[in-house]
């Protein structure tokens, strides 16, 4: 399995070294020659299997150039401290299940991928004897996730950038609190996107990319995508447990993702062309609706800085979302003449037109959107433990709103659960009246004292950091 840039213009590489590289050097995002399939014979021999095996094989089918006991190893490393459900499936009524998704070290679901993602860099890194600083940028979850799947390996250094005051308390204390050396927390003046294009302009510097030893974590990164598909297999596996035998080939389940990057959704995306039967992939926004706009209307418009809301689910505050290239190389084609024609015309024009093709979202890709607001998510919240018990985070919230307007008779329908609800306490405490409990060991991180480098929305401020303090 080799790996081709969406706009043409890189060598097809193996995975090992697509992971090292995060964007292509054609500024194009590695996406695999070839989708591997899966069968429905093959879909029934997985059944017993636990989420880490399911994930060396799922992955097997991605990373061809390590070897199958290797990624076994890896991915048994990478979930030896979930509780013994990985990834546990709760109903909370009204047709809709929630895929649990946060029970990892930072309580978002950012750490299934990252886990992996700690695991299989290092293992690389080991093998070539080379090091690698990881620059990223994070609305809020994927810095943490990042941080906690990287703090303290040795070949590894981490320069996450974030937007000064616009996450949640709880996730600034995630990362803030860390004092690992080879981690380095950079608050910039500005939003998620102001975060994101500095770390594509620094990764989009060939020379300083390779003179710094850049590499990218957040879901650029085709093994976070990768690591993602696999619980698209284990949810649908774990429905069709239930299922008759006789009638499980073809089973159609629906699920609805919060996405703000488009990284978890493309994912699902992957799944679905591999083979899993998914009916619908049902793409929730919050007001930072741009994707919803996209999958309505054809037209893809980023907002500015300015036009950016602060909401109630921040990690979904994003206006530009780097994954959809990835689906856009599918939409025509596969031909990157005409994704870096896209590309170029938003750079130009502010927005790329492809209403032509807006039909096809749902009818061949079976994909579809609807937006949430605050309010939204607190009705939200609020019905949902009326209903079943459970507290859900805002992102997740958003997830059950939109999801309720596409529930289907007789097809199940999956919310993927995005973060722990103690990560968003005041937004919880608004809809149900409840402080959350928070263990002894959350207290202390919130308690501890916080490592952060502020800084301006100043490319050259940044290059200057990272050559200071980058592992050579």
């Amino acid at each position: 399995m080799l790996y081709i840039s969406t706009r043409g213009g890189m060598q097809p590489q193996p995975f090992s070294e697509t992971l090292l590289e995060g964007l292509a050097p054609d500024g194009g995002l590695a996406v695999p020659e070839r989708m591997p399939q899966v069968d429905s014979e093959t879909l029934e021999r997985w059944r017993a299997l636990t989420y880490p095996q399911l994930a060396a094989e799922v992955l097997g089918l991605f990373a061809t150039d390590i070897p199958r006991e290797d990624l076994a190893r890896m991915t048994a490393d990478a979930y030896a401290d979930f509780p013994d459900a990985v990834v546990p499936l709760r109903s909370i009524g009204g047709g809709i299940t929630l895929v649990g998704l946060s029970e990892g070290p930072t309580l978002a679901f950012k750490d299934m991928a990252m886990q992996f993602l700690g695991q299989v860099l290092e293992y690389v890194l080991e093998k070539n004897d080379g090091v690698l600083n990881i620059l990223g940028a994070t609305s809020g979850d994927t810095g943490s996730a990042a941080e906690h799947a990287l703090r303290g390996k040795e070949r590894v250094s981490i320069f996450m950038l974030s937007p000064q005051g616009r996450m949640s308390s709880f996730q600034r204390a995630q990362m803030y609190s860390l004092d690992d050396a080879n981690v380095h927390n950079i608050a910039v003046e500005g939003v998620f996107d102001d975060c994101q294009n500095l770390v594509k302009r620094l990764a989009g510097d060939i020379d300083f990319k390779r003179a710094q030893r850049l590499g990218a974590v957040n879901s650029i990164n085709l093994a976070r995508i990768t690591a993602q598909v696999v619980y698209y297999f284990w949810a649908w596996l774990r429905v069709t447990d239930a299922v008759e035998p006789e009638y499980r080939t073809g089973f159609e389940v629906s699920f609805t993702v919060p996405s703000g990057n488009f990284g978890n959704i493309l994912s699902g995306f992957f799944a679905k062309e591999m083979g899993v039967p998914i009916r619908r992939l049902v793409l929730a926004a919050n007001e930072n609706n741009v994707l919803d706009e996209f999958f309505r209307t054809g037209v893809y418009r980023p907002r500015s800085a300015a036009d950016t809301h602060a909401t109630s689910s921040p990690s979904m505050d994003i206006s530009k979302a780097s994954n959809l290239e990835r689906f856009i190389h599918v939409l025509v084609g596969r031909d990157p003449a005409r994704v870096s024609a896209a590309w170029a015309e938003l750079d130009e024009t502010g927005f790329f037109d492809f209403s032509a093709e807006q039909s096809r979202f749902e009818g061949e890709f079976g994909i579809v959107s609807g937006s949430s607001t605050h309010a939204d998510r607190i009705a939200a919240i609020r019905s949902v433990y009326e209903n079943s018990g459970e507290v859900i985070d805002p992102h997740t919230a958003d997830g059950v709103h939109v999801a309720r307007s596409f529930v289907e008779t007789d097809v199940p329908m999956l919310v993927l659960e995005t973060a722990k609800p103690q990560k968003f306490a005041e937004t919880i405490t608004e809809a149900i009246g409840i402080d959350l409990e928070h263990s002894d060991e959350l207290r202390r991180m919130l308690d501890a004292p916080q490592h952060v480098v502020e800084m301006p929305h100043d490319e050259s401020a940044l290059r200057a950091y990272i050559e200071t303090h980058a592992q050579h």
